[in-house]
């Protein structure tokens, strides 16, 4: 096993419900640690760099228009192999599909408001924490 971190976002549906605590007790609870923490608003420009990925996908805007519709909290999580940690705590994309006791299952209003976001490989949260954060951001 390794430690290692990955990135995650709490969706502006989340925060506009109070539910940072919640959602980051259950990253504790299952061993993960938040190492750099920062509430932002993200910009049209910020969203759509950040999700370029998606740009020629039919639901890339009304994804920068959601993720710019209140704030967001970006975090770095650290903990043994972190990105899947976090994408079990997370639980599937689609909250009807999600497992008992996961984030999306308890919390996510649908779909697109599904309350987190969370890197799907190592490497992707090496690029993802490189977006929001600089070395000197993150303790260890």
């Amino acid at each position: 096993m390794a430690i290692e971190r990955t990135f995650s976002i709490l969706k502006p549906d989340a925060t506009r419900r109070n539910l940072t605590g919640k959602i980051n007790a259950k990253f504790e609870e299952a061993g993960l640690r938040i190492v750099a923490q920062r509430r932002i608003q993200m910009t049209t420009a910020m969203a759509e760099s950040f999700y370029g990925v998606h740009r020629e996908r039919g639901f890339f805007r009304d994804l920068v228009t959601f993720m710019t519709s209140g704030p967001v909290v970006v975090q770095v999580l650290e903990g043994e192999n972190a990105v899947l940690a976090n994408r079990e705590i997370m639980g599937a994309t689609n909250p009807a599909n999600a497992a008992p006791g996961t984030i999306r299952k308890e919390f996510a209003e649908s779909i697109e408001a599904n309350s987190v976001h969370g890197s799907d490989s190592p490497e992707n949260a090496a690029i993802e924490i490189a977006y929001f954060f600089a070395g000197c951001d993150i303790t260890g």
